[in-house]
């Protein structure tokens, strides 16, 4: 039996787990042009690996208790809290930041952010060639309202460098509670310098999904998350495209940080036959692969004409299903390279206040290209430049929608 939870990318506003499942109903209307008619541990964690000496670990810990002095009061650990320092230390040894140890106090914050019982300032990072990077900011949060953009390298977080912290403890320095500062020092192509930007923490309310019918008959969805609750508003989102009569759909996932890998599986079966490939799980060498199929819904027929917007905001379940959507010839992807987080991680409980999250798999897309080499790239590239965020200019948008018009 599996005591682990499956779950998505590390999120500072939100982090979403795996787990919910949704039926599909219908959303047909006749007469539509685009409508067709019809873990636990293995055991080994309590003797001795034969093919590991321990040796030196022992001889360490032995002679820390016969010589050790401490300098003054605040440097004697328990024997507990060594334990929890040598597992960390194991953990920061594999090099990946998403890989990572919770001792009591981390276990309880990260518990209550992943049930959304929180403040903070509304983005995600994720680590990008041993940088911390800003992977979206979420819609009308204190970190967007700041300006801060997706592909922002955070050199430092207020006084604390960010050039050993891995992910979670990235987000430990940033959360904190409502009305109070934190100062981003970042990077950002192309500006040449460093330069500061200061955010009041807040309570994180969390966007789902937006709709419009534009003037010229296209009809945007425009999808912030994948949430428990986002397959039932995107089933509703698409019963509001199939009323509005058009047969043009821009799916826009600019800045979408991912969530449930569920949600994404049940977003591409409104799309797909039945048993297509929606993604694949792998675990590594002599492991099973587990691959997620579309469930069938597949009510949009070859008269559909879509478009999905992607950027470097776009990562995890986004890069799931815009992967689907495009290597199965249902929609064109516009916009700019997705981020490339594209590894599962299960979340174990060591003990029942300590907790590690580990990296368990890679997702490939339907045609075995893993997600994290790269990401996705559109087939449209159009950049989004300074001046176009300043003046709220949308070419990538646009070109989404000219390329629907055949303009």
């Amino acid at each position: 039996m599996n005591s682990g939870k499956k779950i998505i990318p590390v999120v500072i506003a939100v982090l979403l787990l795996g787990g919910a499942f949704f039926l599909g109903m219908s959303v047909g209307v006749s007469a539509h042009p685009a409508i067709q008619d019809v873990t636990t541990l293995s055991g080994k964690e309590t003797g001795q690996l034969a093919t590991v000496d321990f040796s030196p670990f022992w001889k360490a810990w032995s002679l820390i208790n016969e010589k050790y002095v401490a300098t003054h009061s605040t440097s004697t650990a328990s024997d507990q809290e060594r334990v929890y320092g040598a597992i960390k230390g194991m953990v920061d040894a594999l090099g990946d930041p998403y890989t990572t140890f919770f001792p009591p106090a981390d276990s309880e914050i990260f518990q209550s952010e992943i049930s959304g019982n929180f403040e903070g300032v509304g983005m995600e990072v994720g680590e990008k060639d041993g940088v911390l990077v800003v992977i979206a900011a979420l819609k009308n949060t204190p970190a967007e309202r700041a300006g801060i953009q997706p592909g922002d390298k955070i050199l430092k977080i207020s006084d604390t460098s960010t050039a050993n912290l891995n992910v979670d403890e990235a987000v430990k320095v940033i959360r904190g509670k409502k009305g109070t500062p934190v100062t981003f020092t970042i990077l950002r192509d192309p500006v040449k310098d460093p330069f500061t930007v200061s955010v009041i923490r807040d309570v994180i309310n969390i966007p789902t999904i937006d709709t419009k019918l534009r003037p010229d008959g296209v009809f945007v969805i425009q999808l912030y998350n994948f949430s428990a609750t986002s397959p039932d508003l995107f089933r509703s989102a698409l019963r509001q495209f199939v009323n509005s009569h058009s047969d043009k759909l821009i799916l826009d996932l600019r800045g979408n940080p991912g969530g449930y890998l569920e949600a994404a599986v049940d977003m591409a079966s409104w799309f797909l036959p039945t048993g297509s490939v929606v993604v694949t799980e792998d675990y590594g060498k002599g492991k099973d692969q587990q691959i997620s199929r579309s469930r069938g819904y597949n009510i949009f027929n070859k008269d559909l004409k879509m478009v999905v917007l992607i950027n470097g905001g776009s990562a995890s379940a986004s890069e799931i299903l815009a992967g689907a959507l495009s290597e199965h010839g249902v929609a064109k992807l516009v916009g700019q390279q997705s981020f490339g987080k594209g590894s599962v991680q299960e979340l174990i409980n060591l003990t029942p206040d300590t907790a590690l999250k580990v990296t368990v798999a890679r997702w490939l897309t339907p045609n075995g290209k893993s997600i994290s080499n790269g990401g996705l790239t559109p087939d449209v590239e159009v950049k989004m430049t300074a001046e176009d965020v300043t003046t709220g200019k949308d070419p990538q948008m646009e070109a989404a929608a000219n390329l629907l018009l055949g303009k």
